[in-house]
């Protein structure tokens, strides 16, 4: 069976919604003592700014009410990431649902944080963000790596695959 390509994206975003969650939960069992660390606050920066490009993008689309004031929010505990975190991914969960192919394929015009006007279609905007979001959790990853704490596993491969039993 063939799925719909606003599925998909569906799909990507449960994906999308378990991967921030398992990196909140590693951000949140760093040890104490390396939570201090220049590291590690950028690792929270990071995962503050995912969330606020998706707010972003939700106030261009018209469903957030107010635009991010920050993009990189500093000073953020994991606390406060993960309260934000649930509100965009309720805000979020409830575009998609309406989400149809049609949808994903109109040209959409927005004014970037520079100034000018741009326009791609749906499609791409939520492709982007996927990317972006896959970038920046490689970035935490590594920040958390390099401090000594374990970040989480959110390959999509990971998430997708399901053991099958074979008689050898």
């Amino acid at each position: 069976m063939v799925k719909k390509n606003s599925e998909r994206y569906r799909r990507w975003f449960e994906y999308e919604k378990d991967s921030h969650a398992k990196v909140l939960a590693s951000l949140a069992l760093a040890p104490n003592h390396l939570q201090s660390s220049e590291a590690f606050q950028k690792a929270l920066e990071l995962m503050a700014h995912i969330i606020s490009a998706r707010w972003l993008w939700l106030y261009r689309l018209g469903v957030a009410k107010e635009k991010p004031s920050k993009m990189f929010p500093k000073n953020i505990s994991v606390g406060e990431l993960s309260t934000r975190a649930e509100e965009m991914q309720v805000a979020w969960s409830a575009y998609l649902r309406k989400l149809t192919d049609e949808e994903l394929a109109r040209e959409f015009e927005y004014q970037s944080n520079e100034g000018p006007w741009y326009r791609n279609t749906i499609e791409d905007i939520l492709t982007q963000l996927f990317g972006h979001s896959w970038y920046h959790r490689g970035q935490i990853a590594s920040l958390l790596r390099s401090v000594g704490a374990e970040p989480a596993e959110t390959d999509l491969i990971f998430w997708t695959r399901e053991l099958i039993e074979h008689e050898d």
